[in-house]
């Protein structure tokens, strides 16, 4: 009888100490989740930028021995950067774009490193929502040039006995451009139309800028002012203040297929018979492998005062005319980005 009670003390101990137990996990458990509802949850800051920098390297190399068609053995090697910023937040957005490309091509039958492509361009375009769906308050600066001086490459005169030097290919080069030579700069407010993701439409009526050569000899070609009572010296600087219309559009295809197309018209107000300048801007990228695309460019420039053909012999540009360059590349690619 005494080891039965002492057995039935025991079993009370033990589930008595038992519900203790599970009345102090019990209450720690609502303890922890009062304070887990006091925690603030953590809210991901919101992301108003977007950023994509393209890289390229193309290389090309030929080479001839006893080719019975003729030909020279040459090296073009080019690199291209495309990188864009773009910002929206409420009611404001912006684009911003800068383009980078330089190239160079050496041939067997001339010594010298010649230049084969040669840019610098950006541009930026801000707007404000206006009460009209997909129109915008805007305002845009563009900017473009080159890094380097460009020229024509002629044949350098021979007396028939011996090879001309590598001199000789440099005296016989003509000068035709340069770094801010020319270079355009304009600013303008307007409105931006964007009715699509894919489109956009910047009109500024009120655009002021001006082109910058910076090297004399070139500044009769691109249609500068001559220097008051001067027959031979021109400015380095023509104001322009006019309006500017420009018409984006660009396609992307699983980041594998893209077309951008750029078209820009400007008026100047100063000299309103002198016909608009137009430029029209096209890349079509394809992304074949991971690292590797084909990149067609092409490029288009009509400025009623710029001096483009040579019609008497001399050497000289005095005709006006258009403007075409056109890039097929394939090389190395590689792209860095944050997305929103």
């Amino acid at each position: 009888m005494k080891k039965f009670l002492t057995t039935i003390a025991l079993l009370s101990a033990m589930l008595a100490a038992r519900a203790q137990n599970t009345q102090e996990a019990a209450a720690a458990a609502a303890a922890a989740l009062s304070a887990a509802e006091d925690v603030p949850e953590v809210v991901e800051k919101p992301k108003y930028w977007t950023n994509t920098v393209l890289t390229n390297i193309n290389f090309g190399q030929t080479y001839l021995s006893q080719w019975a068609a003729g030909g020279y053995n040459n090296v073009t090697l080019a690199a291209n950067i495309d990188a864009s910023a773009n910002y929206a937040k409420d009611k404001l957005l912006g684009t911003n774009r800068l383009q980078l490309d330089y190239g160079f091509l050496y041939s067997a039958d001339k010594p010298i490193l010649q230049t084969n492509k040669d840019r610098i361009y950006f541009e930026s375009k801000w707007g404000y929502e206006t009460p009209v769906k997909n129109l915008a308050y805007s305002a845009s600066l563009d900017f473009k040039t080159q890094f380097d001086n460009n020229y024509t490459y002629g044949t350098p005169k021979s007396d028939g006995e011996t090879e001309p030097t590598r001199q000789n290919w440099l005296d016989a080069r003509v000068l035709k451009s340069g770094l801010f030579a020319p270079a355009y700069l304009n600013l303008g407010v307007g409105l931006l139309w964007t009715p699509a993701p894919w489109f956009s439409l910047n009109f500024a009526p009120l655009s002021g800028g001006g082109v910058f050569v910076g090297i004399p000899e070139l500044r009769k070609t691109y249609g500068m002012d001559l220097v008051e009572g001067s027959t031979d010296q021109y400015k380095p600087f023509r104001l322009e203040f006019g309006a500017q219309l420009k018409v984006d559009m660009a396609w992307v295809i699983n980041d594998v297929f893209s077309y951008t197309t750029q078209f820009t018209a400007f008026y100047n107000y100063l000299t309103p018979k002198v016909e608009p300048r137009l430029t029209w801007d096209n890349k079509i990228f394809w992304k074949l492998r991971k690292y590797f695309a084909l990149t067609l460019s092409t490029n288009l420039i009509y400025d009623p005062r710029v001096l483009v053909r040579d019609t008497t012999g001399d050497g000289k540009p005095d005709y006006k005319g258009v403007q075409f360059k056109e890039y097929l590349e394939f090389g190395f690619t590689y792209t860095f980005s944050n997305k929103r």
